[in-house]
């Protein structure tokens, strides 16, 4: 009995656990992909740090392999001019040198090495991470959608007949101040002695209030007409 007691209640607890995870499992996915692009962000300052030390002990292997050629140069001139003890000097200085490049390389070798598996565990995460945005956004749509779709046909109609009934009175209150408007203007114009003014100079009762281009052509004609 008791035993049978702890596994339902480990059961329910799991459900329970697999329930908080499937309601928040948005938040939790966003947390994730936070924590991953940290983790990608770490991996290429990693990766950029292997790369300024390669190109650091590869500049140093060629300082190394010049100031041997030189004094190799040289001790071949020593041993020719008979100078045997500067040339066996210039020899041990050559073997220790050697010995400074041979360490070089082999940490070159390691570090060319680390360079190639962090570039291809950098540009994998890198894919990866890309792959995960990817799906969250998709997931992120697809449980608005569901949220959406979750809303009842009857409350969303009655809503949305309601938005558009509140709409027509509203478009219909417009329009009557509208035209309201418009009549209270043609009346003030009708009223208006500047306006009546206006109608008797277009009528072409008195003096025109506007020049026109009629009005310049002619006069531009009389003045090119000469005097008999």
């Amino acid at each position: 009995m008791f035993r049978s007691l702890m596994t339902l209640m480990k059961g329910a607890a799991s459900e329970a656990d697999e329930a908080f995870s499937d309601a928040h499992a948005l938040p939790i996915l966003r947390q994730q992909l936070r924590e991953c692009a940290q983790a990608v962000s770490a991996a290429r300052k990693a990766l950029a740090l292997a790369i300024t030390q390669h190109e650091q002990e590869l500049a140093q292997s060629q300082k190394l392999n010049t100031r041997i050629a030189d004094l190799e140069e040289r001790t071949i001139s020593a041993l020719e001019n008979g100078e045997s003890a500067l040339a066996q000097e210039a020899a041990e200085t050559i073997a220790r040198l050697q010995t400074d490049q041979d360490n070089n390389l082999t940490i070159l070798t390691s570090l060319e090495t680390d360079l190639r598996r962090l570039r291809e565990s950098v540009a994998t995460s890198e894919d990866r991470l890309r792959a995960l945005k990817r799906g969250a956004r998709m997931a992120t749509v697809t449980d608005k959608t569901q949220r959406l779709s979750t809303v009842k046909s009857g409350s969303t109609g009655t809503a949305l007949r309601d938005a558009e009934a509140t709409l027509a009175r509203l478009r219909s209150r417009q329009t009557e101040v509208d035209a309201t408007n418009a009549a209270l203007d043609e009346m003030d114009k009708a009223n208006d002695p500047k306006t009546l003014r206006e109608k008797l100079a277009a009528a072409g009762c008195g003096t025109p209030l506007k020049t026109t281009a009629e009005a310049v052509l002619e006069r531009l004609r009389a003045r090119t007409i000469k005097p008999a």
